[in-house]
């Protein structure tokens, strides 16, 4: 009987002996002629034995007959035991990472939570959004639907930002609940905040790409130009290079998919169907690079998708050499484990029983009755083939761990009396690290879980925007706790470090107080001596940077003498004019004035003859008769202007 396979193109070549067993013409032979070539005159005298029970599972020998089936080149090797000595380790790799790992300047510098999110939020994305937003809600009127739009600019869409984080933070089951009136769930933020329907429109016109250039790109619908992400490309590639841009990971890395909202069906995963990210994570949960799966790649590298996806995120120009690699059975492979140890990675992870390159020999293989604890090998070149069974059986692929250096675990045993002790059994060393370092996508989706804005929505691409809001914001808590951590202090918890963001973006205080505008702002008194009541008004006067007269008022913050009159409040138009704040002159040097050990007498003669000048210059009160002149001035000429008017 002549065996074939679809998946590989080399199989060997098996026939059936006339007793029955199982011989092989050629073991390491391989297919060279067409599938349809006819077997050979023994094969067709050979009468077929019906297969009795028990024959799909043989042991002993005839076990060994399945080894040359496999496709697998490792055939005739047995699996060694952690007693055998594994004497072809490989070398430490040298980390050397193209930036120091960790927040990257400015973040690196004391910051705080608004400050933060705003490098990943910051000006570029606020302007795109609001531009494609009006652009949108335009071409929305113009198709006649029926709203009040007024265009929106980049200061209040950070408000709208806020509240899809203060809705985060509260929960409440539907959006509107938050400007409920007359009901003990009433909430007064909100409508101080934004009123509900100018919320819900934004919501509705909330657009990422061009509208015109959707529509070009509609046209091409089933070409190999079409782009399926052009919805959402622009905001895609900002927040993914800043992502990259702020943090630069540490050595070891692990890589997974995640799934998000409505799209795709994944069976195994928690959200069964939604939008799939592959997603490079940090140890610390800190989302280093994604990409989003729209099926069948355009330019594949003929290896798999797990291969372009991996080889995709782990990029050598951008993190360096020296990085590990952790993943989960669906990437695991030879070819890909080979081609990142050319690259300078290295790699762990679980493997399939029929991932094509690994060793299936049965030659003293781990089974159903092997004891807690055992463990069997396989070394060929780089890669390390280990299993090791523990409530059942665990395959491993790793190229930079040994096979068992002497690690333990604490596992539950029944003794011979029924009694159950913790008792140590072995673990390979890839096994401990693999869960050490594995977790880091696991951690970084149980964050971003955490008081997510992701709601029930129609439109795809404004889920894709909600779950770039939330790794933005999880990004930023991962820097801030970095932050504290290199400068040992208590990091804030994720609740607390979220309101803050949304109150920076609201701009409001946290504790509900009004802030005052201009903090530090305030008139002083030019002179700080202790002088008598009737030389306050006289002693230490400076002429005022604005209109040059004399004043004993000065800003506290950018010590600066300015008027506060009445008439001429010199004060309010100096700090309304943003280029006055930054002075390009130093401020004049303030009098010094220090109490003299004179007699009270002479001091009181040296007071009064020095302000002499600037008293006759501007007097302190201006005169009664002056100011009834001008009124009377002001009521005569305009009666005279009336009637030339009526004379007219």
């Amino acid at each position: 009987m002549l065996r074939t396979s679809a998946r590989m193109k080399a199989v060997p070549i098996r026939f059936r002996d006339a007793d029955g067993g199982n011989s092989d013409s050629d073991s390491d032979s391989e297919i060279s002629s067409d599938e349809n070539s006819p077997p050979s005159p023994e094969a067709r005298t050979s009468p077929p034995k019906k297969r009795g029970r028990g024959r799909g599972r043989r042991r002993g020998c005839e076990a060994d007959g399945d080894a040359s089936r496999s496709r697998s080149p490792h055939r005739s090797v047995a699996w060694n035991t952690d007693a055998d000595p594994d004497v072809s380790v490989p070398e430490p790799l040298r980390f050397t990472p193209r930036r120091t790992p960790g927040a990257q300047p400015p973040l690196d510098a004391a910051q705080s939570p608004g400050e933060i999110f705003f490098n990943f939020f910051d000006y570029e994305v606020l302007t795109l959004l609001c531009t494609n937003t009006n652009k949108y809600a335009a071409q929305n009127l113009e198709a006649g639907k029926k709203f009040v739009w007024k265009e929106i600019e980049p200061k209040e869409l950070r408000t709208y930002l806020g509240m899809l984080l203060y809705m985060s933070v509260c929960n409440f089951p539907k959006l509107t609940d938050l400007w409920r009136k007359n009901t003990i769930f009433h909430v007064p933020f909100p409508a101080t905040a934004m009123t509900r329907d100018r919320f819900m429109t934004i919501s509705r016109n909330l657009h990422i790409s061009d509208p015109a250039e959707d529509a070009v790109n509609d046209k091409k619908r089933g070409t190999e130009d079409y782009d399926s992400l052009q919805q959402v490309r622009p905001l895609l590639e900002l927040i993914r290079n800043s992502c990259r841009r702020s943090y630069h990971p540490k050595q070891h890395l692990s890589v997974n998919e995640r799934m998000v909202a409505i799209k795709q069906h994944k069976s195994t995963k928690p959200t069964k169907w939604g939008l799939k990210f592959f997603v490079l994570a940090d140890i610390n949960g800190y989302t280093v690079d994604f990409t989003l799966y729209t099926g069948k790649s355009k330019t594949t590298s003929g290896k798999g998708l797990a291969f372009d996806v991996v080889t995709t995120l782990v990029d050598k120009n951008h993190l360096g050499s020296g990085y590990i690699l952790y993943c989960d059975n669906f990437y695991t492979s030879p070819s890909l484990f080979q081609h990142l140890k050319k690259q300078g990675f290295g790699a762990c992870g679980t493997y399939r029983r029929n991932t094509a390159g690994t060793p299936s020999t049965e030659k003293n293989a781990l089974h159903k009755k092997s004891p807690r604890g055992s463990i069997r090998w396989i070394r060929e070149g780089d890669l390390l083939f280990i299993k090791w069974m523990d409530c059942r059986e665990v395959s491993l692929c790793s190229t930079i761990h040994s096979a068992y250096s002497g690690d333990t675990v604490l596992r539950w045993r029944k003794d011979a009396e029924g009694h159950f002790d913790r008792v140590p059994v072995p673990r390979p060393t890839a096994v401990t690290e693999f869960n050490k370092y594995m977790g880091g996508i696991h951690l970084s989706d149980q964050m971003l879980g955490t008081n997510s804005v992701h709601r029930k929505t129609t439109r795809w691409n404004v889920t894709v925007f909600q779950h770039l809001l939330d790794i933005a914001v999880t990004n930023s808590y991962i820097i801030h706790k970095e932050l504290c951590a290199g400068k040992k202090q208590k990091p804030k918890t994720r609740q607390a470090f979220q309101e803050e963001v949304t109150a920076t973006l609201l701009g409001v205080r946290l504790d509900g107080r009004i802030a005052p505008p201009n903090t530090g702002h305030f008139p002083t008194p030019t002179s700080t001596v202790d002088l008598e009541k009737r030389h306050k008004a006289s002693v230490g006067r400076r002429r005022c940077t604005l209109c040059k007269r004399t004043t004993p008022w000065k800003c506290q913050e950018c010590t600066v003498a300015l008027c506060l009159q009445l008439k001429r409040n010199c004060f309010m138009e100096f700090h309304k004019e943003p280029q006055n704040a930054p002075l390009d002159d130093p401020p004049e040097e303030e009098p010094t004035e220090q109490p003299s050990e004179q007699p009270p007498e002479q001091l009181q003669e040296q007071l009064l003859v020095e302000p002499k000048e600037e008293l006759e210059e501007e007097p302190i009160d201006e005169p009664k008769e002056k100011f009834i002149e001008e009124t009377k001035e002001e009521f005569i000429e305009e009666p005279k202007e009336e009637f030339i008017v009526q004379t007219l």
